[in-house]
């Protein structure tokens, strides 16, 4: 897949398929789009392609109220990759581009620089300046210079819609199991791995412990975990906390044990999917009874592990 930063340094070299938005999080609704993308573009013979923004609009023009990303611009241009796009082109959104009319928008970029045939929209999703463009404008436009539009229904589950805002909430929650139905995989974070106390080396169950690039981390708490190790998604269990048995750290770290494995991590970028939650993370009243407790979360671990059909699950997006 080509990524582009810029609609300067895109390469176009024929007509394109395409969609724009943020895509945070790349849950079930966002797919559909991107999806609905691909199909259409090789069903005309144009470059599936992708329009994003980065940082996140809200960020530039409303920062207080800006929210906390779900993934890095890069695990969501790799995300657009395995759902089939060949071209992701990256905006830098600032105060200047914020000013663009949505009509010039379409006319200059979308359809004399990317020769769009067919543009999608999310539902209910609006652009450029004072969010104009909205899928009745596109519409007449694309009428006016011949190229087709249309909007993508939203994903609705327990009818209830599919956002971002929502899967921030049952991660902040713990609720990874709900979320990974909104997500259509497990949510996941990436990090690198940094030497910490070694305690859980001290207690014989060695943890990575990751700093992570995702903004949004689930709530605190011990959770069974898929870790990506050479290529291949290993067993483990992960804690989310502070660590109050030790004394309590004034920051959240992020703990990964990884089951029937031996080796050294430390300076490596490592995947964490987080499949169920455990339990609470709570303070022992000795160092013998935390080992007896995370003896008994790795065996909870296993038995999920031996029950689910994980490996699908983390194999997917």
């Amino acid at each position: 897949m080509r990524l582009f930063h810029g609609i300067d340094n895109a390469e176009i070299q024929r007509p394109t398929v395409l969609t724009l938005g943020v895509f945070d999080g790349l849950h079930l609704g966002h797919q559909l789009i991107v999806r609905t993308v691909a199909e259409r573009a090789r069903a005309v013979a144009a470059v599936p392609t992708v329009i994003t923004f980065d940082p996140h609009p809200r960020a530039v023009l409303h920062p207080e109220s800006a929210p906390p990303l779900l993934q890095t611009l890069d695990q969501k241009v790799e995300g657009f990759g395995v759902l089939g796009i060949e071209q992701t082109i990256v905006i830098r959104f600032d105060e200047q581009f914020s000013q663009i009319r949505a009509q010039d928008f379409l006319r200059e970029v979308v359809n004399d620089r990317l020769q769009a045939k067919e543009v999608f929209l999310g539902c209910g999703f609006a652009f450029g300046h004072n969010r104009e463009g909205n899928i009745e404008l596109l519409k007449r436009v694309s009428r006016e210079l011949d190229f087709f539009a249309a909007e993508v229904p939203e994903v609705r589950i327990r009818s209830q819609r599919v956002s971002s805002s929502k899967v921030r909430r049952l991660l902040t929650e713990g609720n990874v199991n709900l979320a990974r139905r909104l997500l259509g995989r497990p949510y996941g974070v990436e990090g690198l791995v940094e030497r910490g106390a070694e305690r859980g080396r001290q207690l014989g169950f060695p943890t990575a412990n990751l700093h992570p690039r995702n903004r949004v981390i689930p709530r605190n708490g011990v959770y069974v975990t898929g870790t990506l190790i050479d290529g291949e998604w290993r067993r483990s269990i992960t804690n989310v906390g502070v660590r109050p048995t030790f004394g309590a750290d004034s920051e959240p770290s992020v703990e990964t044990f990884v089951m029937d494995w031996a080796g050294d991590l430390y300076g490596d970028v490592v995947r964490v999917r987080f499949l169920h939650r455990l339990r609470a993370e709570r303070k022992f009243g000795s160092i013998d009874e935390l080992k007896t407790q995370i003896e008994r979360d790795v065996a909870r671990a296993q038995r999920y592990f031996d029950s689910s059909g994980t490996r699908h699950a983390l194999s997917l997006v």
